[in-house]
């Protein structure tokens, strides 16, 4: 008998993204699946939808994923959606999954951790005092300083070219209004937001930014949140310099932290560079799987 598929409401939906979800059971009532749908609504991210499917190992190969797959792409389509993306670890049962349903490759993401209690603080010190003519580093804590917040904001675009293989991401819209909606959301969970940043001298703007994500115990792992210069600046170092120094920070501020988390796409060999020379250890990869709709 084929799987009840039912659809649920998320409470967690905003103008700027919808998740859509659906509960798979079998005849006596048994949840033995489920799927997530995001929907953004974001200016040049508003072609994607991003799928998370979970089938219960006894139930799998017997058409419960086809089933949760059929119902979100239905929906995809019915919102207008070009591409459909799907994330799953490498070796996993979903990549022969997907494979199976039409979805291609498109993306490889090495996820790494620095592990704290073994950082060579002299070293990554010593790589944060090395002088970078015509720049300098502003650190904060929270939301952007006000006089720094326009350059910052604009100084997101350093990512709109980050290598992202064939996943179709699309360019991300940022202002102002967003850049202190996303930090007054990271304290508003409780956890802390650092950003260190390039300032271009010559001028005061913001040059390239990398944040971290700090648990607010101080405890566990931290998450890096993204590391970007803008390409007018690059080629001076400015990525390692930047990183170095959260990583410094980090590790002299929170004595009880654990490691930092990091993940980049296996085509960008710059920044994976920037963590082997920060000492981070690769942990797993993720595989980004597409289909065209």
């Amino acid at each position: 008998m084929p799987p009840r598929i039912t659809p649920l409401t998320d409470p967690d939906s905003s103008p700027s993204s919808r998740r859509l979800a659906w509960l798979a059971s079998d005849a006596e009532g048994a949840p033995v699946g489920s799927a997530f749908l995001w929907l953004s609504g974001r200016k040049g991210q508003d072609h994607r939808a991003e799928l998370e499917i979970t089938v219960h190992p006894a139930e799998r190969r017997a058409g419960v994923g086809g089933a949760l797959l059929d119902a979100a792409l239905t929906t995809a389509r019915g919102d207008g959606r070009r591409s459909l993306v799907a994330r799953v670890t490498a070796g996993s049962p979903g990549e022969p999954f997907l494979a199976a349903h039409g979805f291609r490759q498109v993306l490889a993401l090495t996820f790494a951790r620095l592990p704290l209690p073994e950082l060579d603080l002299d070293a990554v010190t010593g790589i944060v005092e090395r002088p970078h003519p015509g720049y300098e580093l502003r650190s904060w804590d929270g939301v952007v300083p006000s006089e720094l917040a326009h350059t910052f904001a604009d100084s997101r675009r350093a990512m709109d070219d980050m290598p992202m293989e064939d996943s179709d991401l699309g360019v991300d819209v940022w202002d102002v209004e967003r850049v202190v909606a996303v930090a007054e959301a990271v304290l508003d969970r409780g956890d802390a937001l650092h950003t260190v940043a390039v300032v271009d001298r010559s001028d005061g703007s913001v040059a390239g930014f990398s944040e971290l994500v700090v648990p607010g115990d101080g405890r566990g792992d931290a998450q890096h949140y993204g590391t970007g210069v803008l390409p007018e600046h690059r080629g001076h170092g400015l990525g390692l310099w930047m990183k170095a120094e959260s990583v410094r920070a980090a590790r002299l501020r929170y004595p009880e932290l654990a490691g930092l988390l990091t993940d980049t796409a296996d085509s960008n060999t710059h920044m994976i560079a920037v963590n082997d020379t920060l000492g981070y250890r690769p942990t797993h990869r993720e595989l980004e799987y597409r289909l065209d709709l």
